[in-house]
């Protein structure tokens, strides 16, 4: 028997990304609302149907004032952006508790790097 997944999103991360779908648009990194909308749902959609089977990794250390224990798996939505999703995992349940991209955050991701 299969055993059933949970995913949840932390309310900061649900709050975090409407606002970068707006964000996007703004910046004009897209050309309309609903393009950047997508650009986010397909994220969240990457994150619900591969966080149970994608390599986990542990978290750097920096990210422990998210919530102790955290791993990541990593979405590269194009060649300049991959966004690291950030979580707990209890069994079958994944609680995404932050998500940030390596324009912002990459170099932490960097083995060689200090925490």
């Amino acid at each position: 028997m299969e055993q059933k997944i949970e995913i949840a999103f932390y309310s900061p991360v649900l709050a975090h990304l409407d606002q970068l779908s707006y964000s996007l648009y703004k910046n004009d990194y897209f050309g309309f609302v609903d393009s950047a909308i997508d650009y986010i749902d397909r994220m969240v959609d990457y994150i619900v149907n591969n966080i149970h089977h994608s390599p986990h990794k542990k978290a750097p250390h920096y990210f422990n004032k998210f919530g102790n224990e955290l791993f990541y798996i990593t979405y590269q939505s194009s060649k300049q952006t991959s966004w690291y999703i950030l979580f707990n995992k209890n069994k079958n349940r994944y609680l995404i508790k932050h998500i940030t991209n390596n324009h912002i955050s990459g170099h932490l991701f960097n083995s060689d790097s200090p925490e």
